[in-house]
């Protein structure tokens, strides 16, 4: 959009803003272009088909080994144990990239706490790289994580690069994100891995090329392609796609002008969390007359950063009876959000 038409929240600051993957870069990044052809559409769950059959005599075991390892490295380990019953040779294959899935496990541990393990970022990146060694991409996207997590930018990007190459749709992701941040941006390559991303059902992908659609940034701007992408993002789960495609509905901008949908979509990313959708829905329940209602997510704004769902909080609570305030606030305190892709 070439102006703002969709108001600002209590800080001022636009609606339609993308979260950093991680902090901004000021290192200039230079890489050559990613390989044309990508194996994402294998980023799949394999099973065996029972219709159509496969063509009398087809050999499963023809397969290269470095090919099916090529397509397998997105795979995680219920898919791996999937394709190695298929035949012989495809479990021989795969046993790598299975022996890769006990070093994730282990370097997930490390970097969580979990198990019963202490937090060790070191060990966990550790196992990560031994998993990356026998082809997983998903340890590669780890590895890059707690590289640029410890401010080694190339490092991260490089195996963010080699898990893309891969088909890997967090990888492709990743990359793009880096490739935005970078100074000075690089928004062509960005855009072209987002779309790789986003087409293989990656929510974030999704939502950050709505993003840059409806900036024009790195494309031409489309408002249409970008409430699409939107809308696409907060049916797979993306919360803040849920709050954009609410805004997209309220001011029928790249969607048909809906007053029920958008307050569906606005409730929807209230309900998973998200600040300022609360605010707003709160200040709609305000106006319908639910006082109880509308303090509740009032209140939940409050405390989610929005200054200004404070001050409307307090007018209405002075409407109300003790009790009535009283379990408002005690309905805020035992609420919990939604499970969602963020």
């Amino acid at each position: 959009m070439m102006h703002k038409t969709w108001p600002c929240n209590s800080d001022s600051h636009h609606h339609f803003t993308s979260l950093p993957f991680f902090k901004k870069s000021h290192d200039s990044l230079n890489f050559t272009k990613p390989l044309k052809t990508h194996l994402s559409c294998f980023n799949f769950t394999p099973k065996i088909p029972s219709s159509p059959s496969p063509p009398s005599g087809f050999d499963f075991s023809a397969l290269p080994y470095d090919v099916l390892a090529r397509i397998a490295a997105p795979f995680t380990l219920p898919n791996l144990k999937t394709a190695s019953l298929v035949c012989r040779a495809w479990r021989d294959a795969l046993k790598p990239l299975r022996e890769a899935m006990i070093f994730l496990k282990w370097g997930k541990r490390f970097k969580h706490g979990r198990g019963g393990v202490k937090v060790d970022i070191s060990k966990a990146l550790d196992s990560f790289l031994k998993a990356a060694a026998r082809g997983s991409t998903l340890a590669m996207v780890d590895a890059g994580l707690i590289y640029c997590e410890m401010g080694k930018k190339e490092e991260g990007i490089a195996w963010y690069r080699k898990a893309a190459e891969l088909g890997d749709p967090a990888g492709q992701c990743n990359l793009a994100i880096s490739y935005l941040q970078a100074s000075p941006p690089n928004t062509k390559e960005a855009i072209g891995w987002l779309y790789q991303a986003a087409f293989s059902g990656h929510v974030r992908a999704q939502y950050q090329l709505a993003i840059c659609l409806h900036q024009g940034r790195g494309t031409g701007q489309s408002l249409p392609e970008a409430a699409r992408w939107y809308l696409k993002a907060a049916e797979g789960g993306y919360v803040r796609a849920m709050y954009n495609t609410s805004l997209c509905y309220l001011m029928g901008e790249g969607l048909g002008q809906s007053h029920r949908l958008a307050r569906k979509w606005m409730k929807r990313a209230a309900d998973h969390g998200h600040g300022k959708a609360q605010f707003e829905h709160g200040l709609g329940l305000f106006s319908e007359g639910d006082m109880m209602k509308a303090v509740v997510y009032l209140e939940l704004a409050t405390r989610a950063g929005e200054r200004a769902a404070a001050h409307v909080k307090n007018v209405i609570l002075q409407q109300l009876s003790a009790t009535s305030r009283d379990r408002a606030l005690l309905l805020a305190d035992t609420w919990h959000a939604l499970p969602s892709s963020r």
